[in-house]
C-alpha cells in the first residue's frame, strides 16, 4: 500500500502574518519560493502514481517549484473556507469572538467542520484505490492538511488542532501493520 505524501505550500505574505487564507489568491513570497524549491530535495527519491493539488495558486506554484507534475486539481484538498474571517488573524477574531475555535465552530459564512470533514473523507475514499498502485502526493494548505491527517488516522476532525504544520513542509501518512499511521509530520526539507 502506498503512502500519502502531504506537501504544504510555501510561505505567502498572509501565512507569514498569521492571516487566515482560503480563497484569496496569493503568490509565494521570495522565502516561499525558496522553501518550495527546497522541497524537491525531500521528494527526489519518491515516485508518485498521482500528484493532487489544491486549485489555489500558492499550492500549484509550490508543486511546480518542487518539481512535481500535477496530475489532478482537486477542490476537496483546498484550504478550509474561513468565510467572514478570511484575511483576519486569530488575535483579531478572538477580540470580537473570544470563544471562537475553527475546529469546532468553522468559519461564519464559510465552511463548517462537518463540511470540511465530508470533503476530506470523500477525497480519501477516492484515493484509497490509487494507493494500491503506489504513493500519492497532495499539495495542500495548513488547516486542510491537518484535517486530512486527522481523518486518515480515523480521528475526529478536531484532532487536527493538535498537529502543527509549517509552510514548505512534508508529512507522510501511511500504515503500520495495516493500521493508518503518521509516518512523518511537519518535516522541513533536508
Amino acid at each position: 500500500m502506498g503512502e500519502i505524501v502531504v506537501v504544504r505550500h510555501g510561505q505567502t505574505e498572509w501565512s507569514a502574518n498569521g492571516r487566515h487564507t482560503s480563497t484569496t489568491e496569493l503568490d509565494l513570497t521570495p522565502m516561499g519560493v525558496a522553501g518550495a524549491k527546497s522541497l524537491s530535495r525531500a521528494l527526489a527519491n519518491r515516485r508518485f502514481v498521482a500528484v493532487v493539488s489544491s486549485p489555489r495558486v500558492r499550492a500549484r506554484r509550490t508543486a511546480q517549484l518542487a518539481g512535481l507534475t500535477v496530475t489532478a486539481i482537486d477542490e476537496d484538498v483546498a484550504e478550509w473556507n474561513y468565510g467572514d474571517y478570511e484575511g483576519l488573524t486569530s488575535t483579531e477574531i478572538h477580540a470580537q469572538h473570544p470563544g471562537w475555535d475553527l475546529w469546532t465552530d468553522g468559519g461564519p459564512g464559510g465552511e463548517t467542520p462537518g463540511q470540511v470533514g465530508d470533503r476530506i473523507d470523500r477525497f480519501l475514499s477516492r484515493m484509497r484505490p490509487t494507493l494500491v498502485l503506489g504513493d500519492v502526493a497532495v499539495v495542500s494548505h495548513g488547516h486542510a492538511a491537518r484535517a486530512l491527517a486527522a481523518r486518515w488516522l480515523e480521528q475526529p476532525l478536531t484532532f487536527g488542532a493538535h498537529l502543527t504544520l509549517g509552510t514548505a513542509t512534508v508529512s507522510v501518512l501511511g500504515h503500520e501493520h495495516g493500521v493508518p499511521s503518521l509516518r512523518a509530520w511537519n518535516a522541513p526539507p533536508a
